[in-house]
């Protein structure tokens, strides 16, 4: 899914080249509905290239303008997103058969597979925004939301709460 930017052909890619990505309208909207957003206003990104032959290595930038839906009471939670990315398009592995398993290390976690014919650099990077994001934003009037409804506070919810309400019923006033 290509929703920001354009495939670059691995023919065409430069040892050292910079891209510069900025998305319009249309695509701050497409982006947006992809990630659950509320709304994206702005969405950059800058990214240097490395070729070795089939593997391409994207370092860069991406910077974001955007509100998230609080998780407890569903108010816009405005964010701004200022990250670096790392990624590395490497060819799709040739798999024997279909039920053959694919081992990745820790160095392949940032990797991307391509097609031989060119990387999804503008998908790619929408996904590094979509790590970036906070997965549990709160507005300020969440934790009264969750307090009023029954929801515990982590403070409330610990054991040593627990021990001490139990401790206050039974009278104790402990060493």
């Amino acid at each position: 899914m290509t929703d920001f930017g354009q495939r670059l052909p691995l023919d065409q890619i430069r040892d050292g080249d910079r891209i510069d990505l900025s998305a319009d309208r249309a695509e701050c909207a497409a982006i947006a509905d992809r990630l659950g957003l509320l709304s994206l206003d702005r969405f950059d990104a800058h990214a240097v290239l490395s070729r070795d032959g089939q593997k391409v290595r994207a370092t860069g930038r991406i910077k974001a303008s955007l509100e998230q839906s609080c998780v407890a009471t569903g108010e816009p939670v405005p964010a701004h997103v200022d990250e670096a990315f790392d990624i590395l398009f490497v060819p799709e592995p040739k798999i024997g058969r279909a039920d053959e398993e694919v081992e990745l290390g820790a160095a392949d976690l940032d990797a991307m597979f391509h097609d031989g014919a060119a990387i999804e650099l503008g998908s790619a990077i929408v996904d590094s925004l979509a790590l970036a994001l906070d997965p549990y934003p709160r507005s300020a009037g969440a934790d009264a939301a969750l307090k009023e409804a029954g929801v515990l506070s982590e403070e409330e919810a610990s054991p040593f709460a627990a021990l001490a309400a139990l401790k206050s019923k039974l009278g104790g006033s402990g060493p």
